[in-house]
């Protein structure tokens, strides 16, 4: 069995190019003892995966020469570990590549048989959790309060705004692109949308925001934060989750000038990590899951295929071009 292998090549300089990366291909791994080959089946694109190759994050960075490093889910070809069988479908961070060998002690997750990858890897994977413990741990929702969740029609912040929306709160979103405005009012019954590449964002928010900002769901950070942070309400929480709007600067980006207003309305600004909370994933899965199944959260995938197109896939992120979980099917 051939195993082809994104491998990072060098640092990106910018926006990330296919040239930072090599495409070879191998002969696939044995397993050792303990250990399972699994087959991919599906890579999930995260905008973390481009700090991942830069520099040290919560994780060590990606070595040149080493295959990149992705979450994914597939199907065990090969095992030597007797709680894990050929045939089980598992997740974990397997890596731009056909095949992994892995010690599935802490590395692998069995995925319940029949589950859709579709949904296991974005509104039940990683992403998901984020939303719920982001917005009901970090940003403490009351039923009333007033919801700004910015990249509201990708993955996370998508969950974002519904759930804030079941927690009985009024929810606006920031998305790129008319159709991606659409789809928040029409099919996750936002309140409102605001259209950042058409519309002047501190004049809607101060149009659609009179009371202020109660929680903003941050996702970009940059100009979107700044115009949060000026519109925050009394006791307003920011909730830090990702920055994708600075990923691919080369220079740290400057500090918000509006971060006096958290002084002033005695706000909150807190970042974490969906890392933090994984020993509880499974109350913020079972809760996703009753939702999805009373049709009062919707999901929306955007699914590319191809292992050769992964750095292609990746940049769909940061140009703005996914629309929901972005995902890359590699195999049947």
């Amino acid at each position: 069995m051939k195993n082809r292998q994104w491998l990072l090549a060098r640092r990106p300089d910018g926006a990330i190019k296919d040239s930072d990366f090599d495409f070879v291909e191998t002969e696939a791994p044995t397993p050792g003892e303990g250990e399972v080959l699994v087959r991919n089946i599906m890579l999930s694109c995260d905008p973390t995966q481009r700090g991942w190759i830069a520099f040290d994050t919560y994780l060590p960075a990606v070595k040149i020469g080493e295959v990149v490093r992705s979450m994914g889910a597939g199907r065990i070809v090969a095992s030597k570990n007797p709680d894990f069988a050929v045939g089980d479908i598992v997740s974990g961070l397997v890596g731009w590549q056909d095949y992994v060998v892995m010690n599935p002690k802490g590395q692998l997750n069995k995925l319940p048989p029949g589950a859709p990858l579709e949904l296991a890897m974005s509104v039940f994977g990683a992403t998901g959790i984020t939303a719920y413990f982001g917005l009901l741990d970090v940003g403490r929702p009351v039923s009333g309060e007033t919801i700004v969740v910015s990249g509201a029609a990708g993955a996370t912040g998508s969950v974002v705004g519904q759930i804030a929306k079941i927690k009985g709160c009024r929810v606006i979103g920031l998305a790129g692109g008319a159709e991606k405005c659409r789809w928040l009012m029409d099919e996750a019954r936002f309140d409102a949308a605001i259209d950042y590449k058409s519309e002047n964002v501190p004049a809607r928010l101060k149009e659609l925001c009179p009371k202020g900002i109660d929680i903003f769901f941050d996702n970009v950070g940059g100009a979107v934060l700044d115009a949060a942070l000026a519109r925050l309400a009394m006791r307003g929480r920011i909730v830090l989750c990702g920055g994708i709007a600075n990923y691919n600067a080369m220079e740290p980006a400057p500090g918000p000038k509006n971060y006096l207003n958290l002084v002033v309305q005695r706000g909150r600004m807190e970042g974490f990590l969906v890392l933090d909370y994984m020993s509880r994933a499974a109350e913020a899965i079972n809760a996703l899951a009753g939702w999805v199944q009373s049709g009062q959260l919707k999901t929306k995938v955007d699914m590319q295929h191809g292992l050769e197109n992964a750095p292609e896939t990746l940049r769909r992120l940061f140009e703005g071009r996914n629309e929901g979980k972005q995902l890359l099917r590699v195999a049947d």
